[in-house]
């Protein structure tokens, strides 16, 4: 059996859920199909899938195996048409990641508008608010807020957002405000594993101010932080995007914006820069002209 050929059996059993049914898509004979799953089990040396009289599940190794073979079949599909003269065309499937919450706020409009574009291509969309080694992970594009490491990624910069410090307004009339970073040591602070900035605060651009936090409630999502401080528990840093709509509705007030440090970028990054296939420079164009043209993630439009 031509290991492409197994592989694209293996991806339709593991995304339909069955033998039967990838047999019935391919227009093959069910022993076709287990033929070809155990060719690939024999040339990985691992199984793929755990089957009972009910339902197929994947292995662990199997999980890992899909991931590859559905960028693998991606390139494949791009290559083919290259050659056949359809570079322009977006096809495949398209993996990108973002932060939890910025991807379902900005990116997620995105993703709609750019399938609505490109009917030839599907999307994978990882939200995770950690970051993902792109390259390993199969990812094709990404949104990074946040100084860029020496990664080798190609980046576009596409806006930037704030570092804010916000409390609700019944918890300022019970503790007062703060005047100066300093007087937060004074404060209950909710902290966040999230941002990564804990325990110092840094504040400032020329002269750098930077505050020792103690907070008593550490959270480890961005959700869970917004909540404490729309309940008014205590004083939250979070990036501006962030808390936007509360400070709208007047639930939250920002705080020491004075003393607030350079705001932080925000990237389009993809691991093949120029020679990225055409559904990830469409995907790029597009998230690119989208968030440049918003003035929440980029005050200068």
């Amino acid at each position: 059996m031509d290991r492409l050929q197994g592989m694209r059996v293996f991806v339709r059993i593991a995304e339909g859920g069955g033998f039967a049914g990838a047999a019935r898509a391919l227009g093959m004979s069910p022993a076709a199909v287990t033929r070809a799953v155990a060719a690939l089990e024999a040339t990985i040396g691992a199984r793929l899938f755990i089957r009972t009289t009910r339902s197929v599940k994947l292995t662990d190794a199997g999980g890992r195996y899909l991931e590859d073979c559905r960028r693998i079949l991606s390139e494949i599909a791009e290559a083919e048409a290259v050659a056949a003269g359809s570079t322009a065309t977006p096809t495949g499937t398209l993996t990108l990641t973002a932060p939890v919450q910025f991807g379902r706020l900005y990116v997620l409009p995105v993703v709609t508008a750019y399938l609505a574009r490109h009917p030839a291509v599907s999307v994978r969309a990882l939200f995770l608010d950690r970051i993902v080694n792109m390259i390993e992970e199969g990812i094709d594009v990404g949104v990074r807020i946040g100084h860029l490491a020496d990664s080798g990624l190609s980046a576009i910069r596409v806006g930037s957002v704030r570092r804010v410090v916000c409390a609700a307004p019944a918890y300022l009339e019970r503790q007062g405000v703060p005047e100066t970073p300093r007087d937060l040591r004074d404060h209950a602070v909710i902290g966040s594993t999230a941002t990564g900035d804990l325990p110092e605060w840094r504040f400032g651009t020329d002269r750098r101010v930077t505050v020792t936090v103690h907070p008593r409630l550490v959270c480890n999502t961005v959700d869970a932080v917004l909540a404490a401080a729309l309940d008014g528990w205590g004083i939250a840093r979070l990036l501006s995007y962030q808390v936007a709509s509360a400070v709208a509705e007047g639930r939250l007030r920002i705080l020491l914006d004075a003393d607030e440090a350079a705001p932080v970028p925000i990237h389009v990054v993809s691991p093949e820069g120029r020679r990225a296939p055409a559904k990830t420079r469409a995907f790029i164009d597009l998230a690119a002209a989208r968030l440049r043209a918003d003035p929440r993630v980029n005050p200068l439009g």
